[in-house]
């Protein structure tokens, strides 16, 4: 059984998460996540056929930090801004401290030019620790509906 507080703290993590890559908080982005962390971006097709390819990859916190300074590297050359919409999750307890999350989400990107695109659409697959009741990222699986995204894939989704 869920709890309403346990609830709600899914949806303010949910809630954060997309607020902040969209704002360009990545620093307080990054606290979402505990440590030893897995973040990574498959396909759904790969995910169906199990094979193993993705397209992003971190199995650490320190991964991700790498991944944000090369974001903030690249950004100087695809510069937009996304909008990330989340669907309101299903939420099961693994454990006592850990709960699966299951949302669909799309990112929008609108370009400097003014033109805007539908970026991304897919799903999350989460793994959260509660860490003093408070829910933190320990994987977080996107699926992908398509390997056809339309540019650098440097911005989380």
């Amino acid at each position: 059984m869920i709890e309403p507080g346990e609830r709600d703290g899914v949806l303010a993590l949910l809630a954060d998460y997309g607020w902040l890559i969209d704002e360009g908080r990545f620093d307080e982005w990054l606290d979402l996540f505990v440590e030893d962390c897995v973040y990574k971006v498959v396909p759904r097709e790969n995910l169906t056929l199990g094979l193993p390819g993705c397209l992003m990859l971190c199995e650490t916190k320190d991964m991700l930090r790498d991944r944000v300074t090369a974001l903030r590297e690249a950004n100087k050359f695809n510069i937009h801004v996304a909008r990330h919409v989340i669907g309101l999750p299903r939420v099961t307890r693994l454990a006592a401290d850990a709960l699966a999350i299951e949302a669909s989400f799309s990112v929008f990107q609108s370009d400097q030019e003014g033109d805007s695109r539908l970026f991304s659409v897919g799903c999350y697959l989460d793994r959260v620790r509660l860490v003093d009741g408070v829910p933190r990222l320990q994987e977080k699986l996107v699926i992908v509906d398509s390997f056809a995204i339309p540019s650098l894939l440097a911005t989380p989704l």
